[in-house]
């Protein structure tokens, strides 16, 4: 009885502490609010990024001409220390010109892009396509010595169904009360986040079948390029309607070969002339694709900027960030110009209203998030701490917490703990003058995916928000229609004045927020984060 007592004491003295702390400056809260939604420049932010600048594959000249312009916006808005931080990254790729076309039975435009990675075709490629599914490995003895300069269609015709459900919902209240619910215990499912529809929900299903696939994609891949197929079409990996879900085609590894012309067409436009072909009736397309590669390693980068703090933990580091960088088939609006754009209009909020912030706050867009974390992998490993030594740099012990937005254009719903009990009253606190924008969730759970992972991979303060789903799975994401038009205002508004909010008060709390406990060192490998 007495330890349950003193369990219950302390655990009282630390909920008095948390709200000693955790009190909301609701007049500061109004003026953000104010300044976010009457004089939001989010949009404008979000134009720069994608009409003008994507797409923004990593390596790639866009992404550069981007990273520029977000350094160049906020040395003009007064931040410090804003600078570009650069490694090593593999090959640069930039497609220049793509044109695909059905010239017999008749002619009719193919709708698609060439994919990250390809080789160029040796100008119009103009012939009769060969349909020649990969469905396993003995299906490549069959086409052997029958590709060489030929169109290749890769994957077996995928039926199309009626599209009877909306592309587009937000999380209903029990949707979200369901989030909120721990998981069973022993049962698994701590890790959530973005589901692809007709996917397994179980994890281990999903990564076997995926590791599947990987492999039989990497043995056909050899296979085309050895047998010196022209050009490899295919439909993508899901969606339709128009839409094409598509992103790499090869390694950016300058050490490994490059595969032929690799494009992807709607799935409407695939099947057709999959039907043609099936029928004896004569086809003959044209394709011409032409990307500059190169195989020197090029350099990828991180927009890194502070606004300096001036209280007594000014020392101190509240850090905001999202990816900057995106695939080739669109803009990259949704995945990430949405999150880089948020971000860049908090600091802006911030530094409008000159509020005033004892601890630094600092934003990072990063580089190559799309190839594995890389640019916020770097920027941990360079500044924090090696996962792999957990070797923690003097900057460790004052980064105060990282907050990320990147699971599309919906706003705000909640926040994902990732296992850390201790910041619940935290969150609470600051997600209260929020309800009303329909904010409320606190989920115990871990989401994965994006770059708070790298931060909480280290022991670190590391959230991503929850946020209504709108067509991101469903439509736009690594799609033909990740661009601008896809993109709410209100709901870019809504994420702008939470986060601005929630970071003024953690660069202002008297603690930086708890942490779980210092990780063990981890071995090095794709899967770590």
């Amino acid at each position: 009885m007495k330890r349950q007592l003193r369990l219950l004491a302390f655990g009282l003295a630390v909920a008095i502490v948390a709200a000693a702390q955790d009190k909301v400056d609701l007049e500061t809260i109004y003026r953000i609010k104010q300044e976010a939604t009457q004089n939001s420049k989010v949009m404008d932010h979000l134009f720069w990024l994608t009409d003008a600048y994507g797409p923004r594959l990593a390596g790639a000249p866009n992404y550069k001409k981007a990273a520029d312009w977000a350094v160049k916006t906020l040395q003009e808005w007064g931040l410090t220390n804003v600078h570009l931080e650069s490694w090593k990254f593999g090959r640069s790729w930039e497609n220049k010109k793509f044109s695909a076309s059905l010239v017999e039975p008749s002619f009719a435009p193919i709708y698609g892009f060439a994919l990250a990675w390809s080789k160029s075709t040796d100008g119009v490629v103009s012939d009769e396509p060969v349909y020649a599914p990969i469905r396993a490995e003995e299906d490549m003895a069959k086409w052997k010595g029958k590709l060489k300069g030929k169109i290749v269609f890769t994957e077996p015709v995928r039926g199309q169904e009626l599209i009877e459900k909306a592309f587009s919902n937000r999380y209903t209240a029990e949707e979200l009360a369901q989030m909120e619910m721990a998981p069973e215990p022993g049962g698994g499912g701590m890790m959530v986040g973005p589901v692809r529809p007709g996917d397994s929900t179980d994890p281990a299903a999903r990564r076997a079948a995926m590791m599947a696939a990987r492999a039989l994609r990497q043995k056909a891949s050899t296979f085309f390029r050895e047998e010196e197929a022209a050009v490899l079409v295919s439909f993508g990996s899901r969606n339709d309607g128009g839409t094409i879900t598509a992103d790499r085609g090869g390694p950016y590894d300058p050490k490994q070969p490059l595969p032929p012309a690799m494009i992807a067409i709607t799935p409407e436009h695939y099947n057709r002339i999959v039907r043609l072909l099936e029928h004896k009736v004569p086809v003959k397309m044209e394709v011409e694709v032409k990307n500059d590669t190169s195989d020197d390693e090029a350099e990828c980068y991180n927009v890194v900027g502070d606004i300096a703090g001036t209280g007594p933990h000014k020392d101190e580091v509240v850090m905001i960030g999202g990816h900057l960088d995106s695939w080739q088939g669109s803009t990259g609006a949704t995945d990430n110009g949405a999150g880089s754009a948020v971000m860049l209009e908090v600091v802006r909020v911030l530094k409008t209203l000159k509020l005033p912030l004892d601890r630094t706050v600092r934003i990072g867009l990063w580089g190559a998030e799309e190839e594995g974390l890389l640019g916020s992998r770097e920027y941990v490993k360079k500044n924090l701490a090696d996962p792999t030594k957990m070797e923690t740099t003097p900057e460790w012990d004052k980064l105060a917490a990282y907050y990320n937005v990147d699971n599309g254009a919906g706003k705000i719903r909640g926040v994902y703990l990732q296992g850390n009990e201790m910041v619940r009253p935290f969150f609470q606190a600051m997600l209260a003058p929020f309800k009303d924008m329909g904010v409320s969730a606190i989920s115990i759970r871990n989401t994965g995916g994006t770059d708070h992972q790298s931060f909480d991979a280290v022991g670190l303060p590391g959230f991503q928000f929850i946020q209504d789903p709108l067509e991101y799975m469903t439509r736009t994401h690594h799609s033909n229609m990740d661009n601008y038009d896809r993109v709410p205002r209100a709901d870019m508004i809504q994420m702008s004045t939470v986060v601005s909010s929630i970071v003024f008060h953690t660069a202002n709390r008297e603690e930086k927020l708890p942490r779980k406990p210092k990780p063990a060192a981890r071995t090095a490998g794709p899967g770590m984060f």
